[in-house]
C-alpha cells in the first residue's frame, strides 16, 4: 500500500471524516472472507471425525461433504475475482452467505425439532463443534451481506 503526502491546504479542506467510511484494501476483506468459508469446511471435517471418515445417515454426510467442497470453493472465488474477470465480484460473497446460511439453518433444525434420520440430537445445544460452526457461519454471512449491500450501493 503506498501512502501519498497531503498539502497543508488539502488537509484542511476535509476535517471531518465521511461518516460510515472505513478505507479497507480489498484483498484483506476478501482474505477474511476466504479464511471463514475455510474455516466452515474445517468445522465440519472436524465435527465427521475427518477427511476420510463420514457421517451416519449418509445424506447428513454427503451434506457435510457438500458443506466441504463449498468451503473450498467459495474461499478460491473470493480470492480469484480480484484477478480472474469472467468471475462477478458478488459471486464469491453470494456463495459465502449460502455456505454460511444452509449449515446454520440446518443444526437449529437438528437440535430444535430434528431431522430424518438423526434424532439424537434434539436438544443437545451444548455441543462445543456446533457453537464454533454457529459463530464461524454466522461471521461469514454477516460480512457476506455486507459487501453484497456495499456492492450494490456502488452501482
Amino acid at each position: 500500500m503506498t501512502f501519498q503526502a497531503v498539502p497543508q491546504q488539502a488537509a484542511a479542506v476535509r476535517t471531518r471524516p465521511r461518516s460510515g467510511e472505513v478505507a479497507v484494501p480489498d484483498f484483506a476483506v476478501r482474505f477474511a472472507g476466504a479464511a471463514l468459508a475455510l474455516a466452515v469446511a474445517t468445522v465440519h471435517v472436524a465435527d465427521q471425525g475427518g477427511i476420510t471418515a463420514f457421517t451416519s445417515p449418509s445424506w447428513i454426510g454427503w451434506g457435510y461433504r457438500l458443506i466441504e467442497a463449498g468451503g473450498v470453493l467459495t474461499a478460491l472465488v473470493l480470492l480469484a475475482t480480484a484477478r480472474v474477470r469472467i468471475i462477478p465480484d458478488w459471486a464469491g460473497w453470494a456463495a459465502g452467505v449460502l455456505l454460511g446460511t444452509g449449515p446454520f439453518v440446518a443444526y437449529i433444525l437438528s437440535r430444535s425439532v430434528g431431522v430424518p434420520g438423526d434424532p439424537g440430537d434434539v436438544g443437545n445445544w451444548g455441543y462445543w463443534v456446533g457453537t464454533v460452526s454457529l459463530l464461524v457461519e454466522a461471521a461469514l454471512v454477516m460480512l457476506s451481506v455486507s459487501m453484497l449491500l456495499a456492492a450494490r450501493q456502488r452501482r
